[in-house]
């Protein structure tokens, strides 16, 4: 990478920010090229890099001077603020909120599904990453709707709290210590209380309708990505938060156009490089969030038909919502612009 290029992490203190910096650092960054923006209340607090320290500075639209890259984990009212500025800037801006994801001028990309569109022409200098679930979502359907077809997908999505970022996972810790002290706590980030409680919504609901935003996210964000390949699958379903810090479940319901064994979906899985099938359940060995750690991989297993239904495949997979659902995709997506021809 050039060592000229200077890169700005927006949102650097948050649960995806810190993965971002992991990720860069991985990647062989030195600090010296980072600038680590976030809100006032973060300004002057130093993160560990490395064997280095990094100092958060503020982020204002006019911290972008001399930026060739922006990697924002920012909310979306904060990420339509600070993309255009940084856009502006000059800089090749990556954002991982839903602000840009409905924007037909900004593409959407799945580094690991459509890595041709960083190389690709389009309007303007931002580009926006899918949600985790989304990219959980259509990383497992690819090579299956390569080998066989896929007709549509019904999910159910266990969210970890982390998906509401720092907040969330401080209020599930401190709810589940109050409640094992006898004392019923308050919902400050979440519509119910978290600790030892199942919440079947993450996020507000849309403007009348049934379906919460992260839901119907999902739908527009897979047929983006598949929709630039010809046939879109279907994909609905319920997302619910769960009393875990890390990670998120996936069950996942998947109508074939072409029957198949599961020993072929098996091996159908398999030929993708972003995912790890964990399909010994007999040995107890299937998908879990607590296995997840470090792993770039999204983990599936439990493969199951119906012979009343052979079209119908059924699976869980486990995916690392801050880590490969998210800042990879950051990081991934940020040095792809990067080596785009000049």
């Amino acid at each position: 990478m050039n060592e000229n290029v200077r890169i700005a992490v927006v949102g650097a203190t948050g649960v995806v920010g810190r993965e971002v910096l992991s990720a860069l650092l991985e990647q062989g960054v030195p600090s010296e090229q980072l600038s680590v923006l976030a809100s006032e209340r973060s300004q002057a607090v130093e993160l560990d890099y490395g064997e280095d320290t990094v100092e958060v500075e503020k982020a204002t639209p006019e911290s972008f001077r001399g930026i060739g890259l922006a990697l924002l984990a920012t909310p979306p009212s904060v990420s339509r603020t600070l993309a255009p500025a940084a856009q502006a800037a000059g800089a090749w801006v990556v954002d991982a909120s839903p602000a840009f994801r409905a924007d037909g001028n900004v593409p959407l990309v799945l580094p690991t599904f459509n890595p041709e569109v960083l190389g690709a022409t389009f309007k303007g200098r931002i580009i926006s990453v899918p949600s985790a679930v989304t990219s959980a979502l259509v990383s497992l359907l690819a090579p299956l709707h390569k080998a066989f077809g896929v007709v549509r997908a019904q999910v159910t999505a266990m969210m970890g709290t982390s998906s509401a970022g720092v907040g969330g996972v401080n209020e599930l810790e401190k709810q589940t210590a109050g409640l094992l002290s006898g004392r019923e706590p308050e919902a400050h980030v979440f519509p119910h209380r978290i600790g030892f409680n199942l919440v079947p919504q993450v996020g507000a609901f849309m403007a009348n309708s049934p379906w919460t935003e992260e839901e119907a996210g999902w739908t527009l964000e897979a047929a983006r990505l598949f929709g630039a390949r010809g046939e879109t699958p279907v994909i609905a379903g319920t997302a619910v938060q769960v009393p875990t810090f890390y990670g998120h479940g996936l069950s996942l319901h998947v109508q074939l156009k072409v029957a198949a064994p599961v020993e072929q979906a098996r091996a159908a899985l398999k030929t993708s490089p972003a995912l790890k099938v964990l399909d010994a359940p007999g040995e107890k060995v299937y998908p879990m969030p607590m296995l997840l750690t470090a792993d770039p991989t999204i983990h599936v297993g439990r493969l199951r038909t119906f012979p009343q239904a052979p079209e119908w495949l059924t699976l869980f997979a486990a995916v690392d919502n801050a880590g490969r659902g998210a800042a990879l995709n950051l990081v991934e997506a940020g040095l792809g612009l990067l080596a785009r021809p000049a």
